[in-house]
């Protein structure tokens, strides 16, 4: 799996989007893409388990952040997937403890959580896409 591109212009910037794959067994096609971006938008699964398996210590969304910032990525906009799945749909508390647990992490590791947008999102629905 090799990174996607997608390019498009405002009025005010050239936008090219890069997609780069975020299963483990690709980090290396993952951080070529990463290396070339100004900003990143980490995808986190809001689904009990899903969460929590990419916030652990080994975890995909820990790896995927730490990467991005050193490799010069200072913006980041935080993702929150599959809200439509959480207990009940589109949880309010769900989202907020995702978002205080990814704040914490991402500030030990140099971003500004105050500066990062975190928007719930459903992938499945596109809703907020």
């Amino acid at each position: 799996i090799d990174i996607a591109l997608w390019k498009f212009e405002t009025a005010k910037y050239y936008v090219t989007i890069i997609d780069a794959p975020g299963h483990r067994d690709f980090i290396k096609n993952m951080i070529t893409g990463t290396s070339q971006a100004d900003c990143a938008v980490l995808i986190v699964a809001a689904g009990t388990g899903e969460f929590e398996a990419g916030i652990s210590k080994n975890g995909q969304t820990r790896e995927h952040a730490l990467l991005a910032f050193t490799l010069g990525v200072k913006q980041l906009i935080v993702g929150v997937n599959k809200m439509d799945s959480t207990e009940p749909p589109y949880s309010e508390p769900r989202f907020e403890e995702i978002k205080k647990e990814v704040s914490s992490y991402i500030k030990k590791i140099g971003y500004n959580p105050l500066a990062v947008a975190f928007v719930p999102i459903s992938g499945w629905h596109g809703d907020n896409m």
